[in-house]
């Protein structure tokens, strides 16, 4: 739980700060999410070897390792003097971090009995839901009170009491069946996962003037495409595959990961976008920006277990339709944020966005497990993490590329009602004027001026805002299709708790 709370917290704390962190590099915000999608990429590369070297070296080595190399790169952050610097620490924080996630849940559901797994994995989620909750607190007091920096040299001290702890109390556990490495599966799903994200990040950026069709994009889409036909053809045929994709013949197991998968893109890919929102478009404070994230922690966290318990009373489906509803009213919430948004529908938002985390996440992981042999559960729950991190690192990559495009649009077309005939644009500079050489003491001229500069800064912002809203809009739709996966889940009321608890010894 130390772990896995360290690894959530460092994703969740940095959203607060990266308006700090922006202005501090003079970074847009095409280069700024690779802070965000530099961590979620290493993060995801690395899990699927995890299961491997759990196997290979031991349990307790692997997270061991993991969570010193996750402290070492927080301390890096720290002192990155720069945006490249910072980006490359990041990915050191995501390896270390791609260990710890799966070794985490493979170790709670080895050591649990089947009757209690769905409990214990419940509660083993009230470490992220807490770090969900105090990560932006805790940022935001860092970032306004002391610096930005303090943000990733806070997880050193908690990093180290983690390992003292591990070394201490874990017990090591090898896998009596150790395969070998396959080094086709490896190299090309890690030249396939950067390839993808780098190229849908940047086919929309604003320095890429033919979109698209840009010939470094496409060469990207090639190589990425050559690269997953490898490693599907690879794992197949190989005796000991890097990554199992045959556990995916698993009706619920490969159903699960693709809810997972779309459930990521929405959930992890938009928590950047509400601080951006409450800071630069409403001017809060970073700490009262990370104060309204307290709540979904707590909620996600004190539902997670009683959903895990709950699943095994009553259908599955029921639990995770509900979860999915909650999740999708929270982004269509957040569709009608703007100028007036009053802090109590911000919050009424994340108390959705934190229930439907909490009755959604605990028992997919459950089904997702429920029948996967004890010897493949490494391996399983490095797959279903990595299904996770892939739809996190891709709704970055979209929603944020979206985001810039959307508000791009939207100001253009605000930008039009800006013209110098309008008898409304006219009459609203002429009212602000006035208004300024009372308020300020400055000259007719001068007024006219300041009035065109607020006007003009008002659409840019009124643009910003209405991208971010038609992200949460595009955030809904995807997490809406879950649905159709969720109910071809195969479940039965009458023999759910023993379909749950199940699992081969």
């Amino acid at each position: 739980m130390i772990g896995t709370f360290m690894s959530v917290l460092d994703a969740t704390i940095v959203n607060v700060g990266l308006p700090k962190i922006m202005a501090n590099f003079g970074a847009s915000l095409d280069q700024i999410e690779w802070v965000l999608t530099a961590y979620l990429l290493s993060l995801a590369v690395v899990l699927p070897i995890a299961g491997w070297m759990a196997d290979r070296f031991g349990y307790k080595r692997v997270y061991f390792t993991g969570l010193l190399l996750f402290t070492v790169g927080s301390a890096l952050c720290g002192i990155s003097d720069s945006e490249q610097t910072l980006i490359i620490s990041r990915i050191v924080q995501g390896l270390g971090a791609g260990t710890i996630m799966p070794m985490g849940m493979a170790i709670v559901s080895r050591e649990f009995p089947p009757k209690e797994r769905g409990v214990a994995l419940g509660l083993w989620a009230v470490a992220a839901a807490s770090s969900v909750s105090f990560g932006p607190l805790i940022g935001g007091y860092l970032v306004d009170t002391f610096s930005w920096q303090l943000i990733f040299l806070v997880n050193v001290p908690v990093g180290l009491i983690g390992l003292f702890v591990t070394y201490l109390i874990q017990q090591e556990y090898k896998s009596p069946k150790v395969r070998k490495f396959d080094p086709w599966g490896f190299f090309s799903i890690v030249a396939f996962l950067p390839v993808t994200l780098y190229a849908l990040s940047e086919g929309k950026a604003v320095g890429n003037s033919e979109g698209w069709t840009a010939p470094y994009i496409l060469l990207c889409f090639a190589v990425a495409l050559i690269s997953l036909a490898v490693f599907i053809v690879a794992e197949l045929h190989v005796k000991d595959p890097f990554i199992d994709i045959k556990l995916l013949k698993d009706w619920n197991f490969g159903l699960s990961n693709l809810i997972m998968f779309i459930f990521g893109i929405g959930m992890f890919g938009t928590p950047f976008i509400l601080p951006l929102f409450l800071q630069n478009s409403l001017g809060w404070t970073a700490i009262q920006a990370g104060s309204v994230f307290l709540p979904v922690g707590v909620i996600q966290g004190m539902v997670a277990p009683l959903a895990g318990k709950l699943v095994t009373k009553i259908n599955a489906k029921i639990v995770l339709l509900t979860g999915i509803a909650c999740i999708v009213i929270s982004f269509v919430m957040g569709y009608f944020l703007s100028y007036q948004t009053e802090h109590a529908a911000i919050m009424a938002m994340l108390y959705f966005r934190g229930l439907g985390m909490g009755i959604l996440f605990a028992p997919l992981s459950t089904i997702a497990l429920s029948e996967i042999p004890r010897d493949q559960m490494a391996q399983a729950s490095s797959l279903f993490n990595v299904t996770r991190q892939l739809g996190g690192s891709f709704g970055v990559a979209i929603l944020s590329s979206l985001l810039t495009t959307r508000t791009i649009y939207h100001q253009q077309v605000f930008g039009e009602q800006l013209a110098g005939n309008s008898p409304e644009f006219f009459g609203s500079l002429s009212r602000m004027s006035q208004h300024i050489v009372h308020a300020a003491g400055s000259s007719v001229s001068e007024s006219m001026q300041q009035g065109k500069m607020l006007l003009v800064k008002h659409v840019m912002n009124q643009g910003y805002i209405q991208g971010i809203s038609d992200d949460f809009l595009i955030a809904a739709a995807i997490t809406v299709l879950a649905v159709i996966p969720v109910l071809a889940l195969k479940t039965r009321k009458k023999d759910q708790a023993e379909v749950i608890g199940s699992s081969a010894e």
